[in-house]
């Protein structure tokens, strides 16, 4: 059981729990008692803020009411006069524009553009409102006069602006000399800033506003005029400043060449200044060498004044075409500044047309004298298109990409001209080849003294430059081929081209020189001819790169021309044996005993007399023929000497001391030095 004091304990316990908690209850209740209180009175307060809001609210909406109503019938009112202040300002419009547009946009071109745009937008404004107004037809009458006006001066801006490009400048631009500080401002500046800034301005008005194109015919026809202009300005400068020294630079790239010698010549259109007068110094250079002699040498003299002439003008047209290419990407840069971008293409295409076709047409000229050149057999003006059709080549790709966009025959115009000048240089090559193969032989055409004949010296000047051309006469030989293969459009396959047609020139050479060589009565002299025309042949090939060139479809060229040249010695060498035939010791009869007989010193009489009087025939013959090459001349002479010499001086020392007349100075007229001395003298009009 629990003790009694322990549950007493316990109840107290519980009881003072119990008490504590109905005090706490009771502190609860009258919390809520004074919540409820309050509540109804937060309630009662609301309910009578509520019924106060809603009488303001009812006092209040109407003033606001009334008061917005007010205040929009001020914004109408103000609107209505703002309005109208506009619509009298579309009936100044003209009063107050007037006058400007009388005197024009020169000098003043934004104000005048906001002049135009007011009257623009009066026009509008009576177009919508009131169409049937007189306002209208004022306004849109100085609309007109303004654009008209605009029109007016962008031609005159244009025209007054626009000038040629002088030709020094042009040269510079066309230079390509990176080196060349000027290079840097050589950009052509065809209109000023301030000029090209209201060009563009009136260019962007008439396109937008004016929905007028005609300025567009107006700037090509100009532009047009200008670029022509230009080219003609730098072929004129040519004509009057070309001179056998070259083309005229402009003085920046002069002046620059001096101060650097040693620096790269600038780069200039792949040219051969002087081609016809090249081959003439050629001629003189081989000259000096001992290839074609002081007398009796190569007939080979063109007129000098028309070669000239014809250096200066391809070397003019070269320039020009280059001058084109140029001038023309700068036309196109103007263009896309003032011109809009759909019509620039069309545009520049009209623009180029006149400069374009007049250097196709200067191009169409000279494919045509050429052919008349060459029903001429003037081959050394055909000569003039090979370097004009490698330089049109070489700026073919320039030219395709200026003309990008262009109609298809403005595209077409320069890959035409070059076809037409390959068409006609092959027939040239052809031509010349025949020609060489079926040169008449004309007795008073063939050189006296044997030397080298104008058709040898005219066909090895006519093949030494187109070492300058090779792949240009190479592509001309391919274009006439066939088979117009990939194969065909190699360089490889047009060098060996080239090579076969040298072989064949070369070819048709040597057999014409066998038929001239038979003009000659005395076959001594028509061996030393064939012999110093194919000395000359050889040297000469030797001396450049024709060698190589025939070495590609010909490797014994060298060699064959070598066994020829030997051959024509030997052949001139047997002229001799009736001299050395007399004193040779088979011809001689064996003398018997110490005792000469009256017949044995007759037959050494004779041999003395045989040999003295061929000597002095052959040696007063041979000494006006011509060897030019010293080295072959000398050659001769030597091996000839020897033999003779070798020769008399065993007759000599065999007869001198036999007792065969009483008068030994009448037969033996010569010692063996004299002989040889006289042999020295051949080939010497001089001696």
């Amino acid at each position: 059981m629990i003790p009694t004091e322990d549950a007493s304990a316990r109840k107290r316990t519980i009881e003072e729990k119990l008490k504590q908690d109905e005090e706490t209850l009771s502190f609860i209740k009258d919390s809520l008692e004074k919540s409820d209180q309050l509540t109804k009175n937060m309630v009662s307060i609301l309910s009578s803020f509520e019924s106060r809001l809603m009488k303001l609210e009812n006092s209040i909406i109407p003033v606001h009411k009334q008061t917005e109503n007010l205040q929009r019938l001020q914004e109408n009112v103000d609107k209505t006069l703002s309005c109208l202040d506009h619509v009298i300002s579309y009936y100044h419009v003209a009063k107050d524009t007037e006058k400007v547009i009388k005197e024009g946009p020169s000098g003043r071109l934004e104000e005048y553009l906001c002049c135009i745009a007011k009257i623009q937008k009066a026009v509008e404004y009576f177009q919508d409102n009131n169409p049937d107004s007189p306002e209208l037809n004022r306004v849109k009458f100085l609309f007109e006069r303004g654009k008209e006006s605009l029109e007016n001066e962008f031609r005159n801006l244009m025209t007054r602006h626009s000038k040629p490009v002088p030709p020094i400048m042009i040269l510079d631009l066309i230079s390509g000399d990176d080196e060349l500080e000027t290079q840097e401002n050589v950009i052509q500046e065809h209109l000023p800033e301030g000029v090209l800034q209201d060009v563009i301005c009136i260019s962007q008005w008439l396109v937008e506003y004016g929905r007028n194109q005609d300025f567009m015919n107006v700037y090509y026809q100009i532009r047009s005029n200008q670029l022509d202009r230009s080219i003609k300005g730098l072929k004129e400068h040519f004509r009057k400043n070309s001179s056998s020294l070259g083309v005229p630079y402009s003085p920046a790239v002069q002046n620059k060449r001096k101060d650097t010698p040693t620096k790269k010549p600038p780069k200039r259109p792949v040219c051969i200044p002087g081609t016809i007068r090249k081959a003439q110094n050629l001629l003189k250079q081989y000259s000096q060498h001992g290839l074609d002699g002081k007398k009796g040498g190569s007939a080979l003299s063109p007129m000098e004044g028309r070669d000239d002439m014809l250096d200066i003008e391809t070397d003019a047209y070269i320039h020009c075409i280059s001058a084109f290419v140029k001038l023309a990407q700068s036309e196109y840069q103007l263009l896309m500044e003032i011109i809009p971008e759909h019509h620039q293409k069309k545009t520049f295409d009209s623009l180029i047309q006149e400069a374009l076709d007049n250097l196709m047409m200067e191009g169409d000229n000279i494919v045509q004298a050429a052919r008349k050149a060459i029903i001429r057999h003037d081959y050394s003006a055909v000569l003039t298109i090979f370097p004009i059709l490698k330089h049109l080549k070489q700026m073919k790709p320039e030219f395709d990409q200026v003309l990008q966009g262009t109609a298809a025959s403005t595209k077409n115009k320069l890959p035409g001209l070059i076809n037409s000048m390959e068409t006609t240089g092959a027939k040239a090559l052809e031509d010349f080849a025949d020609n060489i193969k079926n040169d008449p032989d004309k007795e008073y055409n063939m050189p006296k003294d044997g030397t080298v004949h104008e058709l040898t010296s005219n066909a090895i000047l006519f093949l030494q430059q187109l070492l300058d051309f090779q792949e240009t006469a190479g592509a001309m030989l391919a274009s006439q081929e066939p088979s117009s293969s990939a194969i065909s459009n190699s360089s490889e396959f047009s060098r060996r081209l080239l090579s076969t047609y040298i072989c064949k020139v070369l070819g048709n050479l040597q057999l014409n020189l066998l038929i001239k060589s038979k003009v000659y009565e005395d076959m001594a002299l028509s061996a030393v001819f064939l012999h110093n025309n194919y000395n000359y042949i050889l040297k000469s090939l030797e001396k450049s790169e024709l060698i190589q060139l025939v070495g590609v479809t010909q490797k014994t060229a060298e060699r064959s021309y070598r066994e020829l040249i030997e051959q024509q010695i030997q052949a001139y060498q047997r002229s001799w044996l009736k001299v050395t035939d007399n004193i040779s010791e088979k011809s001689l009869p064996v003398f018997q005993g110490a005792k000469l007989k009256d017949k044995e010193r007759q037959v050494i009489k004779e041999r003395f007399k045989g040999f003295n009087e061929g000597l002095e025939e052959l040696c007063k013959i041979q000494k006006a023929w011509a060897i030019p090459d010293k080295e072959q001349r000398d050659k001769i002479r030597q091996a000839q000497k020897s033999i003779v010499q070798e020769a008399y001086g065993a007759f000599l020392q065999k007869y001198a001391a036999v007792p065969f007349t009483k008068n030994p100075g009448k037969y033996i007229k010569y010692q063996v030095e004299q002989v040889g001395e006289m042999i020295e003298k051949l080939f010497d009009t001089s001696a």
